[in-house]
């Protein structure tokens, strides 16, 4: 692999790092429009369990989506 290969390769890296970031962000902020409550306080003051699993599935599964789109 040469120079120049190596260097396409990491800047398109770096874009889908910076793509999938943004959908992640967008996808929390979504999140965080169709609950009516503090996500926050939800998990840290009232230690909600539930919410706390329902919230890492969330996650989970959207990094899973991002990842099979920037794989291919």
């Amino acid at each position: 692999m040469d120079v120049d290969s190596l260097g396409k390769h990491l800047v398109s890296s770096l874009v889908f790092s910076l793509v999938g970031l943004g959908v992640f962000t967008l996808g929390i902020q979504v999140l965080k429009f169709l609950f009516p409550f503090d996500m926050k306080k939800e998990i840290e003051t009232d230690q909600n369990t539930a919410f706390g699993i329902v919230i890492g599935s969330f996650i989970l599964g959207l990094a899973v989506i991002i990842a099979a789109a920037v794989h291919g």
